[in-house]
């Protein structure tokens, strides 16, 4: 687990597109195949403690926004758990792409700075933020599809039986 979370850290430190990080899949994977459950809100959050620390933090409310979508996404790979199939991991993704969309615009239009607090300002939010969503929903269903891919065929390579020679 340690290594999940280090990988996402050093990932978002890399050169990487707006918004194009691993740290929803890491909660939809935990979701998905950790045996301790909690480690899908766990796993997210220490991977965005750490790197924030490096990075910077910036207000307590708007990392509490954050924060809390990303431990949206882990209830949302605890959901796919008992359902998994390509088709719920793709839609659970897309899920979590858009809430975090939803609702981290809506805490930027509540801000009293950045836009106007009326349907302009709410609509503005979103229109402006459609750049960072496409990294997101593109960034997640990667990170998602990658760790999720990898895991599946590993597990099958590891259940695939023994090659039996000619003479044993």
């Amino acid at each position: 687990m340690y290594f999940l979370i280090f990988a996402a850290v050093i990932l978002r430190f890399l050169p990487h597109w707006p918004n194009f990080a691993p740290i929803t899949a890491l909660a939809i994977f935990g979701g998905v195949y950790l045996k301790d459950k909690r480690m899908a809100i766990v796993l997210p959050l220490a991977a965005m403690a750490v790197s924030d620390f490096f990075i910077g933090f910036d207000s307590w409310q708007w990392r509490a926004v954050v924060y809390g979508s990303f431990a949206l996404s882990g209830l949302i790979g605890l959901w796919i758990r008992n359902r998994k199939s390509v088709g719920t991991v793709f839609g659970g993704t897309v899920l979590a792409s858009v809430a975090f969309y939803l609702i981290t615009n809506f805490a930027f239009f509540y801000s009293p700075a950045m836009y106007s607090h009326d349907l302009n300002g709410i609509v503005a939010s979103y229109i402006n933020a459609l750049p960072f969503f496409r990294n997101t929903l593109v960034g997640d269903l990667f990170y998602v599809g990658a760790m999720c891919g990898v895991y599946e065929v590993v597990r099958l390579l590891v259940k695939k039986p023994a090659i039996i020679r000619p003479g044993n």
